[in-house]
């Protein structure tokens, strides 16, 4: 079984400013397909060409096949990564907006500590929205790092943080990039499908 390259939900000019057609040329376009082409080499080479991608994560996480883990879990997490975006600006709703108010106090609140979280993390990484348990959290995790290797934290939203993502766009402008995206470029739609459990599993493969 190949991993592939999943296609954008978007055309990558439809963010105008927010989001350049070159930066998703370069990010989507070399960088999420090198991981792609990486895994294809490593995952056969561990003996586990057969399973999902998920399932690859944990057992090269696991068994400290760092090369394997880096490189799938880049796949898993670009991929989310990219339903968490929307051309058009969104608002929380339903049940999620109840629970964002319930633990943050307010949505602006939780973009607030969002933002602060993603911008305030060292070097490459990526900001998270999570359930943990039954608790709504904010954190950051380094590198290729993801919650699938953490038992009972659920993804809800990603920021990627890593400085190919704004660098075409933003230079080293990271607050200036994070801003824009929580503010014009969330699919909270797709966050509230995720908590609800019907939307992560479309970043994962096989």
């Amino acid at each position: 079984m190949a991993y592939e390259l999943p296609a954008l939900p978007y055309e990558p000019t439809a963010f105008g400013d927010t989001i350049s057609a070159e930066t998703f040329e370069y990010h989507w376009g070399k960088h999420h397909r090198a991981y792609v082409t990486k895994t294809n080499e490593l995952a056969p080479a561990a003996g586990l060409g057969d399973r999902k991608l998920s399932e690859v994560i944990v057992a090269a996480k696991e068994t400290g096949n760092k090369a394997l883990f880096n490189n799938a879990a880049q796949i898993w997490n670009h991929s989310f990564y990219w339903q968490c975006l929307s051309p058009e600006a969104q608002a929380p709703t339903g049940v999620l907006k109840e629970r964002i108010d319930a633990t943050f106090g307010s949505v602006e609140a939780l973009v607030e500590k969002l933002k602060a979280e993603s911008v305030g993390h060292f070097a490459s990484g990526w900001g998270w929205l999570v359930l943990e348990g039954d608790e709504l959290k904010v954190t950051s995790l380094h590198d290729a790092d993801t919650p699938l290797v953490y038992p009972g934290m659920k993804p809800l939203l990603t920021i990627d943080v890593w400085e190919h993502a704004y660098y075409v766009d933003y230079r080293n402008a990271r607050p200036d990039y994070v801003t824009a995206l929580l503010a014009k470029a969330i699919n909270w739609e797709f966050v509230g499908q995720n908590l609800d459990g019907a939307g992560a599993s479309r970043a994962d493969q096989g």
